[in-house]
């Protein structure tokens, strides 16, 4: 597996300026899984690197490692300018060195030896998955969100839809991305069959995550029927909540009963880096909330330290309390008051003690369509801290100027910066990516 692995590394595309200098040869459909297998393995851990760019945490010069200073503090100002040389971004390359696989999958399926019918089937099924999950987090943090643009008129991000070590694409728009998107995910379900993956290997794309995939999609879409649907369709297959009144289990843990598909790692050393969540994203937590105690750990009067992410344990791309959520605001949204209620009902009755449900429950009752939108936003906030989705949930909403202050000098991200540029030396090496149309 790694000296296949290994071989492809040097088979990605002329774009992010390397040199192919060795091939692939799989042949069996071991050695094609091997090839998938390496790109769970090392799949980017981006959407948790979001969390520095986000209200969640805080950074202090006193009490932040150097180490992590040099890698993470111009991230955590949006000191986009010039930043240090030794700042950790997002890893470009990555994603399309996993795109490349699952195009070498997908093309080379009729030439796949020892194996069924069903296990290609399975393995082209997770390409189409991997390569729509990769362009989708890509669009996210590249291009402008769907909510904020005219989809059709706006740059999004180079889509690779070959295993061409030649190709030099330029930039698709943001709706031709998505279209791209929604398209794999429709080719993905019909190769799919593994409903669910054995503890230990459930980092793997099953049946229901090309419709989770769908669901988080249509919400960044503001396609609200849409999502909903999706929602109630993934709620059909993996309903079960952990619940923290008396579960040890953490919900974004792989072992949760939640988990759908435990893909993205919440890095070990990034956890050191965030390891100071800021006290006024902890007030959103009401008194008798047990998240509070069990995702974070008081330190002082004023401090705290995260508990949720210690170890690879922490493994989660989808889990199901996600999807009530989704279905809630895409109610919420379309006005369904009553239904949104009803998606949030459950997920509190297994978040919060007896006395504060009740309380809660009594004041959601009161609120608003607009209040009870934002009390969903809220929600999701709390439910999935240190996850990765609080970035992408700003941006495609309001998109806040978030203010900050570090070593005397206030620092305010301002809307523009919700969308990250292009590498440098990726545009160097192919100045096409700035072209679109």
């Amino acid at each position: 597996m790694v000296i296949l692995a290994t071989l492809t590394m040097s088979a990605c595309d002329n774009f992010l300026d390397i040199t192919p200098t060795g091939k692939v040869i799989a042949e069996t459909g071991d050695e094609y899984r091997a090839l998938l297998t390496y790109e769970y393995k090392y799949f980017t851990k981006d959407r948790y690197m979001t969390t520095l760019r986000t209200d969640e945490m805080l950074m202090d010069k006193v009490k932040t490692s150097s180490t992590d200073l040099d890698a993470y503090l111009d991230l955590w100002r949006w000191k986009d300018d010039n930043p240090s040389p030794t700042t950790s971004y997002f890893s470009w390359r990555s994603y399309y060195h996993s795109v490349y696989i699952a195009n070498y999958i997908i093309q080379n399926q009729k030439k796949i030896k020892e194996a069924t019918a069903q296990e290609i089937s399975q393995l082209v099924g997770e390409a189409y998955m991997m390569r729509a999950y990769c362009h989708f987090l890509l669009v996210n943090l590249y291009a402008e969100p769907y909510t904020h643009c005219t989809p059709s008129q706006t740059r999004g991000v180079p889509m690779l839809l070959e295993a061409d070590v030649n190709a030099i694409p330029g930039s698709s728009s943001v709706e031709t991305v998505y279209n791209q998107i929604l398209s794999d995910l429709d080719n993905a379900e019909q190769y799919l069959n593994v409903e669910e993956w054995e503890l230990g290997k459930n980092y793997r794309f099953n049946t229901t995550s090309a419709q989770a995939l769908r669901a988080r999609t249509y919400l960044y879409m503001g396609r609200w029927s849409d999502a909903l649907e999706a929602s109630k369709d993934v709620l059909s297959v993996y309903n079960e909540l952990e619940d923290m009144n008396n579960s040890t289990t953490l919900p974004n843990s792989y072992k949760s009963k939640e988990s759908i598909v435990a893909l993205e790692r919440f890095s070990s050393n990034l956890y050191t880096a965030v390891d100071m969540p800021a006290s006024e994203f902890i007030s959103l937590y009401r008194s008798g909330d047990q998240r509070r105690t069990k995702y974070f750990k008081r330190v002082t009067s004023s401090t705290y330290s995260l508990l949720k992410g210690r170890s690879d344990e922490f493994s989660c791309s989808f889990r199901t309390a996600e999807f009530y959520l989704t279905a809630a605001e895409a109610a919420a949204r379309l006005g369904h008051t009553t239904d949104a209620i009803n998606y949030l009902t459950p997920l509190m009755t297994k978040r919060l003690n007896a006395s504060a449900y009740q309380t809660t429950t009594a004041l959601i009752g009161t609120m608003t369509e607009e209040e009870l939108i934002q009390e969903v936003l809220d929600e999701r906030a709390r439910e999935l801290a240190f996850e990765g989705h609080r970035w992408y949930d700003l941006r495609r909403t309001s998109q806040p100027a978030l203010t900050r202050v570090y070593d005397g000098t206030t620092y305010t991200l301002l809307p523009e910066q919700y969308t990250m540029r292009f590498p440098s030396e990726a545009v160097e090496a192919n100045p096409e990516i700035e072209r679109w149309q």
